[in-house]
């Protein structure tokens, strides 16, 4: 029998230090949570790496990304559950999630795609007040195939090196 192989991804260890020691960056203040402060940052989308924005979700690059080209689909209102959402909100994020696998997809000639939510602090939600997709370009073949095809990361480089799927991708 195969061992099992461990997801190694360094450059995630300034993220993993935050959510154990429960950094304030990362709860909700009096500007809301982490991703409302990212969507109203006022930054233009390039600076503040919103992919997609739309009237009701929106999907942004991670920080701490596993591969190139993870993309979060958030609601833009905080919402901790699925089961909390508008019915609106609920059709436009599972649209939102849609199209990000499509523009990975098409943006990275990935040979599938890992589309993954966890609720909740004991689910492993880093930010479980806000809910969000992750969708992650995957590969094929020799664990770590996916970092030399689209260059690894290093500590510090997260945003330059988790490229912008093509934006042309979305609706």
């Amino acid at each position: 029998m195969v061992g099992l192989e461990h997801l190694w991804a360094g450059w995630r260890s300034a993220y993993l230090d935050a959510v154990v020691t429960d950094a304030a960056s990362l709860r909700p203040d009096a500007r809301g949570s982490l991703f409302e402060r990212i969507l109203g940052s006022g930054l233009p989308d390039e600076e503040a790496y919103v992919v997609h924005r739309g009237p009701a979700c929106s999907s942004i690059l991670n920080l701490y990304p596993y591969t190139n080209g993870h993309v979060l689909v958030v609601p833009n209102r905080a919402v901790a559950e699925l089961e909390a959402m508008t019915p609106g909100e609920h059709d436009a994020f599972w649209a939102e999630v849609r199209d990000a696998v499509v523009a990975v997809k098409a943006a990275y000639g990935c040979e599938g795609v890992n589309v993954g939510i966890n609720l909740g602090a004991a689910a492993g939600a880093g930010i479980p007040d806000h809910l969000h997709a992750h969708v992650l370009p995957r590969w094929a073949g020799p664990r770590g195939r996916h970092l030399d095809r689209h260059k690894s990361y290093r500590p510090g480089q997260q945003y330059a090196q988790n490229r912008r799927p093509s934006t042309p991708q979305y609706p």
